[in-house]
């Protein structure tokens, strides 16, 4: 008879789909494009001015995973700002700029590892644009072409009437083309809309239309819960389809939040290494312990550890000795105790009070042999499924 292995089943070697073929641009020291890993972006929500707040705020930012973030500049003071900020801060910095093209050429002599321009709502912007490219030439500063369905150019909404898709892509190309006519090529594109559909779409266009890398994001995707699930849909379907070289999921809820959801999406889709896992019961009728409260409790007694580990937290007999013995950790609990899983191999039966102090005990113990085997760490993220 052939051996069956029991422990966690190896992930597949490859991501869900062929990465689209696009020039590589570097934004710092990420590389952007051209095969690079996905990177997951934030922005700050500190008036960039207060110097002190913006960068603990992008200290607490990048401690998270983030890997690229960035700052607004709506006024001369921020601008003033930029310069000290790009200087100390850990990851590449950002600078956001609407309205007013002189802050562009502020950032770009402030040492921003990119600028960010949305050409619907910059005066003039078209008028500027051999200007900007000639100094992010000399800087080697790339910049970000950023078309928002909210702020589109008139002249598109009166052409198609409302932010389509094929209006979102005419306008980030036709920016694309001007600098393009002045030999710029350090071009990073998004085309971004509140609706998934649409955005979906959109995407889809410019993908098949240029070679540049394309930053993913559901603009105003709305409160916490709501924008998790607009934005991992859409990010999901584009880089299912080797679409997308960053990410930024927009929430209403603490940048860090923003940056949690990205790495998890990447990491359901293989696009990076999967981390501590806890696979637990949803409601049922048939759980015998409270599947709820383990859960939470296991969860936050595993909160920092960073290495790839999943635990099962099963609350009965028909799925739980299954799902547990599949884990490199698990329990399947039932009639007040619970057999505790290693590697598929039950190593105790405990009681029920006994349940969360063993798994993070042996948890523990699993992390520290990893620790020595080499295994990579990285942020926990957990997924309850």
């Amino acid at each position: 008879m052939t051996a069956v292995s029991l422990g966690v089943p190896e992930l597949p070697a490859r991501p869900i789909a062929e990465r689209r073929r696009s020039r590589r641009i570097q934004v710092g020291p990420v590389a952007v494009g051209g095969g690079a890993p996905v990177s997951v972006q934030s922005m700050t929500t500190t008036r960039t001015s207060d110097v002190g707040a913006t960068l603990q705020q992008i200290a607490e930012l990048t401690a998270s995973g983030c890997q690229i973030v960035r700052v607004a500049c709506p006024t001369q003071d921020d601008a003033d700002a930029l310069a000290t900020i790009a200087r100390k801060s850990q990851i590449p910095v950002i600078a956001d700029i609407h309205f007013q093209p002189k802050y562009v050429f502020a950032a770009i002599e402030a040492g921003c590892a990119a600028v960010r321009v949305n050409p619907g709502n910059i005066k003039q912007f078209d008028d500027k644009v051999k200007e900007i490219a000639r100094a992010a030439k000399d800087h080697d500063t790339p910049i970000r072409i950023g078309v928002n369905a909210g702020s589109l150019d008139r002249r598109l909404l009166q052409k198609y009437g409302r932010a389509t898709p094929e209006a979102l892509v005419e306008s980030a190309l036709w920016e694309a083309s001007l600098f393009e006519e002045h030999d710029f090529l350090d071009i990073k594109i998004s085309v971004k809309h509140n609706d998934p559909v649409v955005m979906i779409e959109a995407y889809r266009q410019l993908a098949a239309r240029c070679d540049y890398p394309l930053h993913l994001g559901v603009t105003e995707a709305g409160p916490a819960f709501q924008g998790t699930v607009k934005s991992a849909v859409a990010f999901g379907a584009l880089l299912s389809e080797g679409i997308g070289d960053t990410i930024r999921v927009s929430l209403s809820a603490p940048p860090v939040e923003e940056i949690k959801v990205g790495i998890q999406i990447l990491q359901s889709l293989n696009l990076r290494e999967r981390r501590l896992e806890i696979v637990s019961c949803p409601s049922c009728g048939r759980a015998q312990v409270d599947v709820y409260r383990l859960a939470d409790e296991v969860t936050a007694g595993l909160e920092g550890m960073e290495v790839p580990l999943r635990v099962a937290v099963m609350g009965c007999v028909v799925n739980g000795p299954g799902e547990a013995r599949e884990a490199d950790l698990g329990v399947a609990s039932g009639n007040g105790k619970g057999q505790i899983f290693v590697k598929g191999e039950v190593v105790k039966t405990v009681p029920e009070s006994k349940i969360v102090e063993t798994l993070i005990d042996e948890a523990m113990k699993i992390a520290e042999q990893m620790e020595k085997d080499g295994v990579a760490s990285g942020e926990p993220a957990v997924t309850v499924s």
